[in-house]
């Protein structure tokens, strides 16, 4: 399973940046591309699953292809069409070409080729080679409302408007890459904390508190500080000070590729790594969360649990198979002419059993007459006078041997 948090320097070194995007064209790209993929969800009726799922899908992209190469808006088309089938709720590609017809202008339209389907079929496939195949993304939402029910305050602002705000805040969330950094209980916590800051809502106690937990996150996040909330925070803040520009409003954009044929040759600058990668480079990947200078242990685990795992991961990933003790067969093909037999022929078994012999053949039936006595009722057996292709009689049984009219 690929490993999908990236650390600041990664962040700053995509492949964008190295193809010459400076890093606000590429957060301004980002942030384009969330909303539209978010209006053209709302068009399509689309839930917020879906919506979260595409946006997520996206940004894994675009860390190993730079918005040069893929035009940011067929991209999110794609996203959406695969999130549609992800998520169970699958729309059509035409429905959703027609509908990004009308949020685009003709001008953006042209990077979607002459063929847009196969378009957003190409670039889909080579979305699922890039994410290896992994369609797992874990939304923040369920984290949201579980951590929202334990909060209690004794002040007038009620419960609702503050999970309210935390869930509007997920959701301009997906504009930025805080779910390249960070898991999502995580981003849940801060979303949170933000809304209880903004909402005046002091948070005085809260259900199942016990002596070591100081703040209310602690009994999901150990050793969270308020620095790196604060630094989560920020990075949501940062949106509604630069708002996205509407589409329709023109802006610098990349070259646009006219074909899907140009995709074909076209391979990530990194593979992303998987789990046991990460593992590997970082013994405690499993139970520290790193991002910068920050180091944040989501569950709190021992060496001997880490050793544990590593052990399990190991065993799953290899297979060692002893060939030398599967049970041979005992019939062998017969080696090529002018090839020597790789394995030795098995002695003959003297008590083998052979097959028993056939019976002798037995001789045929005579051919049939189609003929039938003049009397049905009554045989004449001396009688030699027939009507022929004439059909049997009601009462006639062919299975009866006995009376077999058929014969002489």
């Amino acid at each position: 399973m690929p490993y999908w948090y990236f650390d600041k320097e990664q962040l700053r070194d995509t492949p964008s940046r190295r193809d010459g995007v400076d890093s606000e064209t590429e957060r301004r790209y980002r942030r384009e591309t969330a909303q539209f993929i978010r209006d053209l969800a709302n068009l399509m009726s689309l839930g917020y699953s879906t919506i979260h799922t595409a946006s997520v899908l996206m940004h894994r992209f675009y860390m190993f292809y730079s918005f040069r190469t893929f035009p940011r808006f067929v991209v999110g088309c794609s996203s959406l069409f695969l999130a549609g089938k992800v998520e169970e709720t699958p729309k059509k590609c035409r429905d959703i070409i027609r509908k990004a017809a009308e949020l685009l202008s003709p001008q953006r339209m042209v990077s979607f080729g002459d063929d847009p389907k196969e378009e957003i079929l190409t670039i889909e496939r080579i979305m699922l080679k890039t994410i290896k195949f992994d369609l797992q993304v874990d939304h923040p939402y369920r984290f949201l409302i579980e951590y929202a029910k334990v909060l209690k305050s004794n002040g007038n602002v009620p419960k609702e408007q503050v999970v309210q705000k935390a869930w509007n805040f997920i959701n301009d969330s997906l504009a930025t890459t805080l779910y390249l950094q960070w898991e999502p209980e995580i981003i849940a916590v801060a979303m949170v904390y933000l809304a209880c800051k903004i909402s005046k809502y002091d948070v005085i106690d809260w259900v199942d508190r016990t002596p070591e937990h100081t703040k209310w996150w602690d009994m999901y996040v150990m050793d969270m500080t308020k620095t790196i909330l604060d630094e989560i925070c920020h990075q949501v803040l940062d949106l509604y000070q630069n708002p996205t520009p509407k589409i329709e409003v023109p802006c610098i954009s990349p070259p646009q590729l006219a074909a899907s044929k140009n995709y074909k040759n076209v391979k990530p600058t990194t593979p992303p790594p998987s789990k046991r990668q990460k593992i590997q480079q970082d013994a405690a990947g499993i139970s520290t969360k790193v991002a910068g200078n920050h180091q944040i242990p989501v569950k709190v685990s021992s060496n001997q649990d880490i050793n544990k795992t590593m052990t399990i991961v190991n065993n799953h990933i290899h297979h060692s198979h002893t060939f030398g003790s599967y049970p041979s067969t005992s019939y062998q093909n017969p080696p090529l002419p002018g090839y020597a037999s790789a394995i030795p022929p098995l002695p003959p078994q003297s008590n083998h059993h052979q097959k028993p012999p056939l019976p002798p053949q037995q001789p045929p039936l005579p051919p049939a007459r189609n003929v039938y006595p003049i009397n049905h009722t009554t045989r004449y057996p001396n009688s030699t006078q027939y009507y022929t292709n004439q059909p049997p009689p009601p009462s006639h049984n062919k299975n009866n041997r006995s009376n077999n009219y058929y014969h002489h």
